[in-house]
């Protein structure tokens, strides 16, 4: 494959490894027995996996035999995040890459955005899946982290067919193949991912944002914004300390909680989803940002910056996954894959502007903007190179995976962060 970026833009072969370990199993022999053999297929390159009672030869056939039983039913229903995926400028309700795929395969979508947080989406669907009951999705966009971990560990998600995964292993960059939270995409495929860094307004704040001590500025009081969340926010005050999250210590996360403390002082709020528009308004002037966001709020008339501070910064990656007892799993494979042809992933990252996993989907967009004219055009070849979409080397170099966490440590970890932004 050609890589039509610039010099200066971030290959392939770079990205590898930049998500996180944190996977437990617990109970066998769910979803048909599939999660079981999936994690049996896991435990001979993820330390501590061990011991399906199947071995990996019988894992494997057991998951085959499952996928030949499928057959496509014409349809299947897709829960997804707000505003994250394309649209039809002229209805908001008309998604053209789902349109297109219903006319290329013949198999409809029932596309919803149940999933305003991880946490409170798993506490719903939770119960259900430990009953063993079909939650009303067969394909859910799910953020690496705790909360898969959980869905993993629970055998609540089914191993994926690796057959009907062509496209997946033709295009996708190293970021998403064999991720480490997944080793072997047993369960997951990326949709897209992000960045945790700073947004900031640049004509408020009076100067450029280059740390995260930037925010412990006090001529900032009351103008900066933090994430109220066990993830993002405590690997950003490791990082402002010069930590490495994946590698941190309980002695570490005292000290971050520190910082975190000592800043709270300056902090208007802590927010969850809604720290955008007061960044755009200028109720804040910097805040804890994700880089889609930045970059969308700018599309739409702000005039914000997004900076990975110089001691780092978090990367994360939102997964498509199949849930356990799905009804129309064949049918999301099928998509799952359809999605990773470079036309189509251009035409995404188009439409959501969060970091690509089809990294060669930008000369996709070179080509979509040559059909263009004038400033649409120009604005589109800056697209395709856009260090948001496609992360440039230098910050590469300072992004950092998430901590692995068992269960005592994120007790640990919990107490010491939740009081933070909770009191």
């Amino acid at each position: 494959m050609s890589d039509d970026r610039p010099a200066d833009q971030l290959p392939p072969d770079l990205l590898r490894g930049l998500t996180t370990p944190r996977l437990t199993r617990r109970r066998a022999l769910q979803v048909g027995g599939l999660s079981a053999l999936g994690l049996a297929l896991t435990a001979c390159s993820i330390p501590g996996a061990a011991g399906s009672k199947l071995g990996l030869s019988a894992a494997r056939k057991e998951i085959e035999k499952f996928w030949l039983n499928q057959h496509k039913t014409g349809q299947f229903r897709f829960g997804n995040w707000p505003l994250y995926i394309d649209v039809n400028p002229k209805n908001q309700n008309d998604h053209p890459t789902l349109d297109q795929f219903t006319k290329q395969t013949g198999i409809k979508v029932t596309y919803a955005e149940p999933i305003q947080d991880v946490g409170s989406f798993f506490g719903k669907v939770q119960p259900q899946l430990a009953a063993g009951q079909d939650i009303g999705y067969d394909l859910v966009v799910i953020t690496n982290g705790l909360y898969l971990d959980k869905m993993i560990g629970l055998d609540y998600l089914t191993p994926l067919d690796q057959t009907r995964m062509p496209n997946f292993y033709a295009n996708a960059s190293d970021l998403v193949k064999d991720p480490s939270f997944d080793r072997g995409n047993v369960y997951t495929m990326a949709w897209q991912s992000g960045i945790t860094g700073i947004g900031y307004d640049p004509k408020l704040v009076g100067r450029e944002i280059t740390s995260w001590q930037d925010l412990m500025d006090p001529a900032f009081r009351g103008k900066i914004g933090m994430f109220a969340d066990t993830e993002d926010l405590p690997s950003s005050a490791l990082c402002a300390i010069g930590v490495n999250p994946e590698t941190s210590t309980p002695g570490d996360w005292r000290k971050a909680a520190a910082w975190l403390r000592k800043q709270r002082p300056l902090v208007r709020k802590y927010y969850e989803q809604d720290y955008v528009a007061p960044l755009s308004k200028g109720d804040i002037w910097a805040s804890m940002a994700w880089s889609g966001d930045i970059f969308q709020a700018n599309a739409s008339g702000a005039n914000l910056k997004f900076v990975v501070p110089k001691e780092g910064a978090p990367i994360w990656t939102d997964n498509m996954c199949i849930p356990g007892h799905a009804q129309h799993p064949l049918d999301a494979m099928t998509y799952m894959d359809w999605v990773y042809q470079p036309s189509v992933a251009a035409a995404l990252a188009e439409g959501i502007n969060y970091i690509t996993p089809v990294p060669t989907s930008a000369a996709n967009i070179i080509k979509d903007a040559n059909a263009l004219t004038g400033q649409d055009k120009a604005s589109l070849k800056e697209f395709a190179s856009d260090p948001l979409i496609f992360p440039s080397v230098a910050d590469y170099t300072k992004l950092h995976r998430y901590r692995v966490l068992d269960a005592q440590e994120q007790k640990v970890w919990n107490s010491l962060f939740e009081p933070i932004y909770q009191s």
